[in-house]
Formats: C-alpha cells, structure tokens, sequence
C-alpha cells in the first residue's frame, strides 16, 4: 500500500513539480550566464534544484568525508556511477562549485544542454582524437580558485549495482593539470532508481568523500597509478 501511494504521489504531485522546476533551471542557468558571472550562475540554480528534487521524492541523504577537502583548491571528483540520481546527489550536496566532464550528446537535451553548455561544463567528444586536446584546454580555464571537476571514471550508469573498470580520461586530465583526484562513493542511487527502472524507491543516498590524492609525478605510469588508488578507494566505501 504505501508503494503504491508513493507512486501516486511521484505522478501526481513529484513529477510536475520536477518538471517545473527543471524549465525554471534551466532557464535562470542560461539568462544569469549570460548576464555574467557563469561560475555561480552555472552552480548554484542547479544545486538548488538538486537539493529540492531529492527533498521532494523524500529521500535522505547523508554526507561524509566534506572536512578532507580545501576550499581553495580545484580537484577532479571520480565518483561512481550507480544511476541518475547520483547527479541530484553531487550536485547538491558535494558542497564545491565544480564542471561536469560529460558526453557530447547531452548537449541535445532540450533546454537542460543549452543551460550546460552556457554553464560552462565541458562536453567530451569520444569520437574524435583531438577532444582530449580540446578539454584539457577548456579545463585549464574553468580549474581556477577552487572550481573544480566532477567526471564519473566508469563512463556509464552500471548495469547491475556493481563498480565498472574506469577509463583514463579524468585521470590524464588530472595528470596534465596536476590536480589531486579525490575518490568519491555513492551508496543508495542503484536502489533509488536502477538504469532500467521506471519507479524512484525510497532508500536513502550516501556520498562518502575520500582523502584526494596528490599528483605523484607526471606521465603514464601516474595516470596508472592514480586510477588504480581511486578505484581502491571508491569500492572501500561500497555497501
């Protein structure tokens, strides 16, 4: 019974509300970025947004590791990647202004991709060469005065709730910029809602925050090194 009056709630009352407030942000994204000041424009409406969807669809959530991090310093965050609400989650609560690394082809989403692009993430062509040349310099100008980089390693939302290998894209861009790479687990977001499901479960998400780990060097043997420590790290905090 309280399923199913859970799904009523999220038809009759969640989803338009989600809806609107999506339009809203997306909106106040791209008129204040071009206003200027895209770094708070670009953050702070979807934080807000992240925040108010979570409490929303009534999920809770809990923070850990928030006091490992300095406000002055730009990091690459390489969380897990369980399902869409790992966005919500890191959106709203990591707590630092931050970019996406994400996939060309979001940039197609009605409204949602013009407000990211306006934001100022950085879309990642995988099907060319050079767009790893292409990121690393729009990176470089977005990385400054503590903004930071969020990029999910595994590339995709897992299958079954498992940690997928991880791909050398965050890791080189933290190498070429010497960044520390901090490791980030999501618990909760595979439960809430799995990548074939159509119903949001009520189950609580956890974002734990790993100590960031340095640049080491600089090279291949680095980018190595630095993705086999992060995937230690994230699977560690794994329930």
């Amino acid at each position: 019974m309280t399923t199913i009056l859970y799904r009523i709630y999220q038809l009759c009352i969640a989803l338009p509300v989600f809806v609107v407030l999506t339009l809203l942000t997306a909106f106040t994204t791209i008129i204040g970025s071009l206003i200027g000041g895209a770094h708070v424009w670009g953050y702070y409406p979807g934080k807000i947004w992240s925040q108010l969807t979570c409490y929303l669809l009534l999920l809770p959530v809990k923070v850990e590791g928030r006091e490992k991090l300095d406000k002055h310093t730009s990091y690459v965050f390489a969380p897990n990647h369980q399902g869409i609400f790992d966005i919500f989650l890191i959106y709203g609560f990591l707590g630092r202004n931050f970019k996406w690394m994400m996939k060309k082809s979001l940039r197609k989403i009605p409204f949602v991709g013009k407000a990211c692009e306006s934001a100022g993430h950085i879309f990642v062509d995988r099907a060319n060469a050079k767009g790893m040349l292409s990121t690393i310099r729009q990176a470089e100008r977005s990385l400054k005065n503590g903004v930071s980089l969020v990029v999910f390693p595994e590339g995709s939302r897992t299958q079954d709730g498992t940690l997928g290998s991880f791909k050398r894209g965050a890791f080189q861009l933290a190498d070429d910029l010497q960044l520390p790479v901090v490791p980030v687990t999501i618990n909760g977001s595979f439960n809430v809602l799995p990548r074939t499901a159509k119903w949001v479960r009520r189950h609580r998400l956890v974002l734990t925050i790993h100590q960031p780990i340095p640049p080491q060097g600089k090279g291949p043997e680095n980018v190595k090194a630095l993705m086999t420590e992060t995937y230690e790290a994230v699977a560690s905090g794994l329930k």
